[in-house]
């Protein structure tokens, strides 16, 4: 409904800008009207279009009154300070200033009247009050679009003051342009002529070149400076202590410290990135090499895909290790020219084995190699993924499922099926490499875990089981507790989250569709064959009411060391150079985003807020968040831990963990096209250091 809202707000704030203007001019030509009547009619007609103006005024403060009304104040504070303002008040203005005097205007001429204006009525028709409110209103629509476009988040007056000062003056400049006019416009001697309207198009465009020409300094500027260095530490940022321990005498990225951070008395110790790595000695209990290569690759249907994969296949081999295993792989970069890495999506293994280029490792370059040793702490799905150029990269294919099982005997007895969906470009939708319908014998009575994984960008992924009761046995690789029967109800996935799906294989067929009416899916069935059941109508699956609670290290009501705020939101301005759109953190882009600095063995929150108009899976390397609440809501079903986190446009989430994993990781949105463009930030521990940078003179482009 947010999304809704705010869009009703920005095409009310546009045409309002649109039907102003015209009005505006309307107004400002009324002394030009030649004869009484026609003075008499147009000042009619522009009392119908003081109805207009208030009509789209009326759309955009309601929008923002029920934002106020039903939402929490970082959703509209700026919205009730500055729109409201900038449109109401002129709006007000019309309907008390300049509506009166066009009334007076049209009553006090006789209807047909082919009589010249009169010096007196063309000096009124002439007065700032007739015109100048419907332009101000213009000005106001425009100054107002302006901060819905690049809106002043975090809300700080000082950001403000530059626009509504320049607002502010031009309101003034009218004012005194129509008053000087109305003094010339009494005169019985003066004769006003109105230009042609190519004189009239020839001035505008003179006026907007000379604007053009006064801004292009600046906006030349503001692109200059947007420029990554060819050279960035990936620690860059600006450093929040959400009002914990700031180090002493500041760090050496320490740009900007959290008004309330509190100083500490000693620098702690730093440790390179390069050190903190999993076991380096001991046989592996897994082994696994993974080839990174170009190869183009048959789907089910018979289409072909150009990839980029791992061990020439779509997806790379599915990962299967035991709880408590050593683990090492072998990566092989054999033709990715851009080079590779492989990040573990979920699994918190030790920073340098993140598979971040340019923060935990160089990127693999053809030719090269690199080897990954950790240990499987956890259990549950997880999938992993190339963090080199990595939306492109996971887009053709350096991609795969990993899976941890329980150690010992695992699950017994159990049909284990991984369901990792991706979009292939030029090939459309699929399962895997299979864009058809899969059939599978399964018996009756056999407990099923289908492991849910969606890869995509943009993609909201729906999965349906029909056929039977299921539960969501696992979100993002942990397991809920006491789930609870399901039935009817749909899943939703956005980019790098899982769902575990259980269920016990009835007598009769079950199907896993895919998508909404795509033809993809997964059929089960005691042999393998029959007819695709049809799809009942569902509802969505809410994760914060599901299963039971349990005791968890920490909660909604647990004292934390330090609190943090993550503001996502849309923003006109640059990156890198070019002029565009951009997804923001806390108003920015990397790299200045913010950087959370957290010292080892503190408890986190951290209250996400998603002001913009797109969703955001928003996913934190090395860690598992606790969700504490969601839309002030607090979670009272099974604990909820995640790593990738669906925050929906106007949605806010308290999540909270514990930092026991030393590192600098990344914490970005999973739509990688976001990332790409600036939309990642960084969780930094106090002491820890990187030797590796990222820009255009290095090879190292994570995103």
């Amino acid at each position: 409904m947010y999304g809704t809202i705010v869009s009703i707000e920005l095409a009310a704030i546009a045409l309002l800008l649109v039907i102003s203007g015209i009005a505006g001019g309307k107004a400002s030509k009324l002394a030009f009207s030649g004869t009484a009547d026609r003075l008499r009619s147009r000042s009619r007609k522009l009392l119908w279009w003081a109805g207009y103006v208030s009509v789209a005024v009326c759309a955009i403060v309601g929008s923002i009154v029920y934002m106020i009304v039903g939402m929490e104040p970082i959703f509209w504070v700026d919205r009730a300070a500055l729109h409201i303002p900038l449109v109401a008040l002129p709006t007000l203005l019309v309907w008390f200033v300049s509506v009166p005097r066009l009334a007076g205007l049209q009553k006090e001429i006789a209807r047909g009247s082919a009589e010249p204006v009169a010096a007196e009525q063309r000096s009124r028709a002439s007065k700032p009050e007739v015109a100048a409110p419907f332009q101000m209103l213009a000005l106001g629509a425009l100054t107002t679009l302006y901060f819905a476009l690049v809106p002043p988040i975090p809300f700080d007056w000082p950001a403000v003051a530059v626009p509504v000062g320049i607002y502010a003056l031009l309101c003034i400049g009218l004012w005194g342009s129509h008053h000087r006019r109305a003094a010339k416009a009494g005169r019985p001697d003066t004769v006003l002529v109105l230009r042609s309207w190519p004189i009239r198009a020839l001035r505008n465009v003179g006026v907007l070149i000379i604007a053009g020409a006064v801004a292009s300094p600046f906006f030349i500027a503001a692109m200059n400076d947007s420029r990554l260095p060819a050279e960035l530490d990936m620690g860059t940022g600006i450093a929040d202590y959400g009002g914990g321990i700031v180090p002493a005498g500041g760090g050496h990225h320490d740009h900007v410290a959290h008004a309330a951070a509190k100083p500490a008395s000693s620098a702690a110790p730093t440790v390179s990135v390069t050190e903190l790595t999993g076991p380096q000695s001991g046989k592996p209990d897994r082994q696994f090499t993974l080839t990174a290569e170009k190869k183009t690759v048959r789907l089910s249907s018979g289409k072909e895909v150009d990839a980029w994969t791992y061990n020439g296949q779509i997806p790379g081999p599915e990962l299967r290790m035991k709880e408590g295993e050593l683990v090492e792989v072998t990566l092989i970069n054999k033709d990715i020219e851009d080079g590779a890495t492989i990040h573990w999506h979920g699994l918190d293994v030790p920073n340098a084995e993140d598979g971040v280029a340019g923060a935990t490792q160089n990127a693999v370059m053809p030719g090269e190699t690199h080897t990954y040793r950790f240990r499987a702490e956890q259990v549950g799905t997880f999938w992993y993924h190339s963090h080199q150029h990595s939306k492109e990269a996971v887009q053709k294919g350096l991609f795969g499922a990993l899976v941890v099982e329980p150690k010992g005997q695992g699950y017994k007895d159990l049909k284990d099926i991984t369901v990792i969906t991706h979009v292939w470009k030029r090939a459309g939708f699929a399962i895997g490499a299979s864009d058809t319908i899969e059939r599978l014998a399964i018996a009756p009575g056999t407990p099923v875990r289908l492991r849910l994984i969606n890869t995509d960008d943009w993609v909201r992924q729906t999965y349906t089981v029909i056929g039977t009761e299921f539960q969501v046995a696992a979100i993002d690789g942990t397991d809920l507790n006491k789930p609870g029967p399901l039935r009817n109800t749909r899943l939703e996935l956005l980019t790098g989250g899982r769902y575990d799906v259980a269920f016990t294989m009835p007598d009769g067929p079950v199907y896993l569709e895919v998508g909404a009416g795509e033809g993809l899916g997964l059929f089960m069935s005691p042999d393998g064959k029959g007819d695709l059941p049809p799809t009942p109508a569902t509802v969505p699956f809410e994760p914060q009411h599901y299963g039971s609670p349990a005791s968890t290290p920490f909660d909604a009501d647990s004292v934390f060391d330090r609190e943090f705020t993550m503001i996502l939101d849309n923003k006109l301005g640059f990156y890198n150079g070019a002029f565009s759109a951009y997804d923001t953190i806390n108003g920015a882009v990397f790299p200045n985003t913010p950087m959370f600095v957290v010292r080892e063995g503190e408890q986190v929150k951290t209250t996400i807020v998603n002001r913009s108009s797109v969703d955001h899976p928003m996913h934190l390397h090395g860690h598992h968040m606790l969700v504490l609440s969601r839309n002030g809501v607090r979670i009272t079903g099974s604990p909820w831990w995640s790593d990738t986190l669906d925050v929906a446009p106007g949605e806010t989430y308290e999540v909270a963990f514990r930092t026991d994993n030393p590192g600098i990781w990344m914490d970005h949105c999973h739509n990688l096209q976001h990332a790409a463009a600036g939309m990642t930030m960084h969780l930094m521990y106090e002491g820890v250091t990187t030797p590796f940078m990222v820009g255009s003179a290095t090879r190292n482009h994570p995103e």
